[in-house]
């Protein structure tokens, strides 16, 4: 058994996929497309019909300007996203304070989505996105200006950096639906991985060498700096993306309600979207955290992010080019089965040498995972025309199934890890939660490839 040495890293993992889109404006009418193979219904513009892609599953000019956009965050958070909580682990060695930052994190993220939802449906979903651009930059300005004492606002921090990614994701996700359909979904999903794996191969790396390169804290301060600056960037680039028209009155409860009828794929959905949850909940800062317990040396953090990185930007490429939807149970099976056996070799040695293998074994199979994932439950969304015009209360209730996981994931690590911190019992516990997305696939397996409603 391999022991862990008296410090931590925290940080976004070797899985993270966030993902968005955009296209013309709002729906006053929504059309089958003829392509759709899951009930997908596509925005027809001003009443028209809108022309189907013709099976090429190419993407709109908006929905490239919206990746442009994602590149810019998903940059700003590699640069700084692991370190923010090395940073923390340093200044407290603490692991139950890095879950609570965490906790606090995913708690404030999905009250933000629920709260604004009426809103981004009812008033501007851009200003949604901007705002969350900007008090995610608002989250390292604080950073910057607490220095060390950022440890004793470390929920507070947490909480900021929640109503950010709140705003941007709810907004973005969304714009994501509308824009897409099943015939190029797959093609987005594997594009936005493959900017969040090409920005954590080169930004956390340079970190690394920026942190290591300086005295005290200094690289600390100047990588948050560059993040800052990076998300204003984002926030400037996000005002050419095109106003979208509205459309009906935000139901707070429609997709709860409608989630209790018998057959609703949404009951099925939402457990699965837990399961997930609940391993990204603890493996999006763990897995960086251990890199630095095990090193202590951010440089190699940064080399880790480079090589898992690196792997996940080739296999998100060829599985966003490649996937089918008839193929997505076989492809979410053997991603969740490879997912959960790689973390065994961790029980033998926690090490860099092991956690690099599982690194690069993770990053290689979880797209096979997240983006049938992700594209079946988009499915889902626009399975019907009640559903697509409902899209930003069902947007919500995804990412409330995702944060329940989360909150539960990291609230099972704080209480594990309050009571012992022994590398048997946090690879348990790794074990545990990082098997959950088998649930997933069980609970997936049933409603992909559904079919569209006549309406």
């Amino acid at each position: 058994m391999g022991k862990l040495k008296e410090q931590t890293t925290s940080g976004r993992g070797v899985d993270t996929m966030p993902f968005g889109q955009t296209r013309s404006q709002f729906p006053k009418m929504w059309v089958r497309g003829r392509n759709s193979q899951s009930g997908y219904y596509r925005h027809s513009g001003n009443g028209k019909h809108s022309k189907p892609n013709r099976g090429t599953g190419a993407l709109p000019r908006q929905a490239i300007l919206l990746l442009v956009v994602y590149g810019l965050f998903a940059a700003a958070n590699a640069l700084s996203g692991a370190f923010v909580n090395v940073y923390l682990w340093k200044e407290s060695h603490n692991f139950a304070l890095i879950g609570g930052f965490s906790l606090a994190h995913y708690t404030v993220h999905a009250l933000t989505f629920f709260v604004a939802g009426k809103w981004v449906k009812e008033h501007n979903k851009m200003i949604s996105l901007r705002f969350g651009i900007a008090i995610s930059a608002v989250f390292y300005l604080l950073v910057l200006l607490l220095k060390s004492s950022a440890i004793d606002y470390a929920y507070v921090l947490g909480a900021v950096q929640g109503i950010g990614a709140g705003l941007y994701w709810l907004a973005f996700n969304v714009v994501y639906f509308e824009v897409t359909g099943p015939d190029n979904r797959d093609r987005f999903n594997g594009g936005a991985g493959l900017l969040g794996s090409g920005a954590g191969m080169i930004a956390p790396w340079l970190s690394g060498w920026i942190i290591v390169s300086m005295t005290d804290n200094a690289g600390y301060m100047l990588i948050f700096s560059i993040s800052l600056g990076v998300f204003l960037i984002g926030a400037i680039v996000s005002f050419f993306l095109r106003k979208r028209k509205l459309s009906g009155t935000y139901e707070w409860t429609h997709a709860f309600r409608n989630a209790t009828v018998r057959g609703n794929p949404w009951r099925r959905a939402i457990p699965a979207l837990v399961a997930q949850g609940a391993r990204e909940g603890v493996f999006l800062f763990v897995i960086g955290l251990l890199v630095f317990i095990a090193t202590n040396d951010e440089q190699k953090l940064g080399n880790f992010s480079l090589l898992t990185s690196g792997v996940a930007l080739i296999s998100f490429w060829l599985i966003g080019k490649w996937l089918k939807p008839h193929y997505r149970s076989a492809t979410m099976l053997v991603g969740t089965v490879i997912m959960s056996l790689i973390i065994v070799p961790l029980f033998w040695e926690v090490s860099y040498p092991t956690l690099l293998l599982f690194g690069i074994v993770t990053s290689l199979f979880f797209p096979l995972f997240s983006i049938p994932m992700t594209s079946t439950v988009f499915d889902i969304i626009g399975r019907d025309q009640d559903s697509a015009e409902h899209r930003v209360e069902y947007v919500v209730f995804r990412e409330l199934g995702l944060n329940a996981g989360r909150i539960l994931g990291v609230l099972l690590f704080i209480v594990v890890v309050s009571q012992s911190t022994k590398p048997s019992v946090i690879n348990s516990l790794l074990l545990a939660v990082g098997s959950m997305p088998i649930l997933s696939w069980m609970f997936m397996r049933k409603v992909q490839g559904i079919k569209t409603k006549k309406t």
